[in-house]
């Protein structure tokens, strides 16, 4: 039974960052159970990795690797834990997370809150013996001198408890951040953390902010070639505005949801076209529906993430859209979700 709407006007009751709290504290009393199976047409391998579903959850619901377990036992094929910091730090001041109900929207300015990689690390370990993928998305700390080098340790710290790492630099609530997409930034950037990872260590995923000028995905997908990056995330929040009814449309931070679908697939594009589909792509944004999903996959993403969608409609969202593309797949006349990457 879909139990989420009649649990979710208590959860809207509470300010978001509350209630965000409680949903992990009820999750660690659940007991993770085995992830559902899924048909065998949602299989996928990106990056060395074998997905059961091509859906993920995206960085940002759990920080600190507290409930992945659980994040896989409710059907996503992939979570994604983070962004962690080599140091613990507070974030920005509250109140720093809204619910833009009328616009299924979200606005964060969390600012990497979290209790550090060195916390996370015995967690991870933990959870090494779980099946399903689990990938790390680290950071750099605020007051950092050396951002570079934050990221370097960040490679080496969680290298052994990852299935994969995601280097973000498109958090829009660290002041600076941005600036390392920037081609000569990322470049060092890269190249340090290509001298930094192990010889056996896991894919390096580089994540991307949608507000990029005209250009800069040649120039980030060329770099990331180089530079052997496995697949690369598109995108991160916005901090543009489309027009929005919440009363708190005009909060600082990054926007994500249902406002973010339009710009976020035309970055996805502008990225497929880049790279020629030589460099695997991961579609996050405004994705929450199956059809979503499916126009991402055909637009060019191997794998697709979710968040906001996820505060709007229950976890049970993972489960019902990879059945939904299943639907899709075999309706189209795919065998495989591998067969339908790119044929949009």
């Amino acid at each position: 039974m879909h139990l989420y709407p009649l649990i979710r006007p208590l959860t809207f009751a509470l300010d978001a960052e509350t209630a965000h709290r409680a949903a992990i504290k009820a999750l660690k009393l659940m007991p993770p159970r085995r992830p559902p199976d899924f048909p065998a047409s949602l299989k996928t391998r990106v990056a060395g990795i074998d997905f059961a579903t091509p859906i993920g959850l995206a960085a940002g619901f759990d920080k600190d690797a507290e409930v992945p377990e659980q994040m896989l036992s409710f059907g996503f094929g992939f979570v994604e834990v983070g962004t962690l910091t080599p140091r613990a730090q507070e974030g920005n001041s509250r109140p720093r997370l809204f619910r833009l109900s009328e616009d299924r929207a979200v606005i964060n300015r969390m600012g990497f809150n979290n209790g550090g990689q060195p916390a996370a690390y015995g967690r991870l370990q933990f959870d090494l013996r779980f099946p399903g993928v689990i990938g790390v998305n680290i950071g750099a700390n605020k007051d950092s001198a050396d951002r570079i080098a934050d990221y370097v340790s960040g490679v080496r710290a969680m290298a052994p408890v990852a299935k994969y790492l995601t280097i973000n630099i498109s958090s829009p609530n660290t002041p600076g951040l941005r600036q390392l997409q920037d081609e000569g930034a990322l470049k060092a950037l890269l190249s340090a953390i290509y001298e930094a990872r192990p010889k056996r260590g896991p894919p390096i995923f580089l994540k991307v902010a949608p507000d990029l000028g005209e250009g800069e995905p040649d120039q980030i997908v060329r770099v990331a070639i180089q530079h052997g990056v496995d697949a690369i995330i598109v995108s991160n929040t916005t901090v543009s505005r489309p027009p929005l009814k919440s009363r708190y449309a005009y909060e600082q931070g990054g926007l994500s949801g249902a406002p973010l679908k339009a710009p976020a697939l035309k970055m996805l594009q502008e990225f497929r076209s880049a790279s020629g589909g030589e460099m695997p792509l991961i579609g996050v944004g405004g994705i929450a529906t199956a059809e979503d999903a499916w126009e991402r996959i055909r637009a060019g993403a191997s794998l697709i993430q979710l968040y906001s969608a996820m505060v709007y409609d229950g976890p049970g969202i993972a489960r019902r859209m990879a059945n939904g593309l299943a639907a899709l797949l075999k309706r189209e006349g795919y065998a495989n979700i591998a067969d339908a990457v790119g044929s949009g």
